[in-house]
């Protein structure tokens, strides 16, 4: 099976219209630029709201003043170079600086610009830190892209966290599924290691990244039931796209093929207010109405999935909407004496993020997240 090409240089991209390259070369330059001859082989130029194009190709909007670079303030959780500790169960290790493609959405995409220092190689640090927290029963492994680090070095790392006595459960953050499903195929070692973990009395998830049912070519289903059969548990997640999954049907179509697919719908997030990130981002009432929309005719299995805010606050759920409030609710909250707890609002139908609903009106929680 032959391993696709690698693209890191937007003007070395076959075939790619004399146009776009003009359009989007600046915004390549200032937030990077990766793929693969694969993914590329899922556009169709011929489309210009082709959802292939739009998830990696640049775009001149890209470069509109707008977001922060670390909109969740990851930074206030971070405990040691690649290692986030946001949550008293969970440990986030940043494993890797580079994807199987760039989203030009990315909410990480700082760890892709230059001089970027925010992930340390030498993971025994965070072995240690999590060995030293027995209130950690889960560790997540993302960056960058897990699966692309060498399978040897993978195996170490589960190897690592699954001598730690409290950790339960490993999940694994990947969009290489389906950025490059052939690169996994052609790995007998890697679907070896799914065998030896899955096996464990440790759970092994993938939190796998689909955006478009588009993406689910045959190489990505094929990927799919080999980690199916080997005991892993598959969860997807992915942000309301501006262009790209913004209408219900789309959402619809692929919360009902993962199902069929077993793999369980998991988060569907408000694009965060990132730097670059104008392009893709709706108001949050709209992001809602979308997901609201795109579940009607779902079985409940297909409905599994929770939109949700990721803030600085914690992952912070939208549970409706009336003519005059908003109604969140604390998902998992940093402060885990606030999960389950509301926040009514006053709508904004112009608000993005968190920080747009200033109307409180249930004063104590609204304290809080206007801290």
């Amino acid at each position: 099976m032959k391993l696709p090409k690698y693209y890191i240089k937007f003007d070395a991209v076959p075939g790619i219209p004399r146009g776009i390259f003009e359009e989007g070369r600046d915004a390549a330059n200032k937030f990077g630029f990766r793929t693969n001859e694969y993914y590329l082989s899922l556009i169709d130029w011929n489309d210009p709201n082709d959802p292939i194009r739009k998830i990696i190709i640049p775009q001149k909007d890209e470069l509109e003043e707008w977001g922060f670079i670390d909109p969740s303030q990851e930074s206030t959780f971070t405990k040691q170079p690649g290692l986030q500790h946001k949550y008293p169960p969970t440990a986030l290790m940043l494993v890797n600086n580079f994807c199987g493609s760039f989203c030009r959405f990315c909410f990480r995409k700082r760890i892709f610009m230059k001089d970027n220092k925010e992930i340390d190689w030498n993971f025994d640090h965070h072995y240690k830190y999590i060995l030293g927290h027995k209130e950690i029963d889960n560790v997540l492994l993302t960056g960058g892209e897990p699966l692309l680090l060498p399978t040897k070095k993978l195996n170490e790392i589960l190897e690592n966290l699954s001598k730690i006595p409290h950790v339960e459960s490993i999940r694994i953050g990947t969009k290489l599924v389906a950025f490059n499903p052939i690169k996994l195929l052609a790995d007998d070692d890697f679907f070896s290691v799914v065998n030896k973990f899955s096996k464990s009395s440790k759970r092994l998830y993938f939190i796998l990244h689909f955006n478009h049912p588009k993406e689910l070519t045959p190489y990505s289903l094929e990927v799919i039931e080999k980690l199916r059969n080997l005991g892993a548990i598959l969860c997807c997640q992915t942000p309301v796209l501006k262009g790209i999954n913004d209408r219900p049907e789309a959402l619809n179509d692929l919360f009902r093929k993962l199902t069929n697919l077993g793999i369980v719908p998991y988060y569907v997030f408000q694009c965060r207010p990132t730097i670059g990130n104008k392009p893709f981002a709706l108001p949050l009432e709209e992001s809602y109405r979308i997901f609201t929309e795109s579940r009607k005719g779902l079985s409940g299995l297909a409905k599994r999935a929770r939109f949700i805010i990721s803030s600085r606050f914690g992952k912070v759920m939208v549970s409706g909407i009336d003519d005059e409030k908003i109604v969140f609710q604390y998902h998992m909250a940093v402060d885990l004496d606030r999960n389950g707890k509301t926040i009514i609002c006053k709508r904004n139908p112009k608000a993005y993020w968190l920080d747009d609903y200033p109307d409180f009106l249930n004063e104590a929680e609204g304290t809080m997240l206007g801290q």
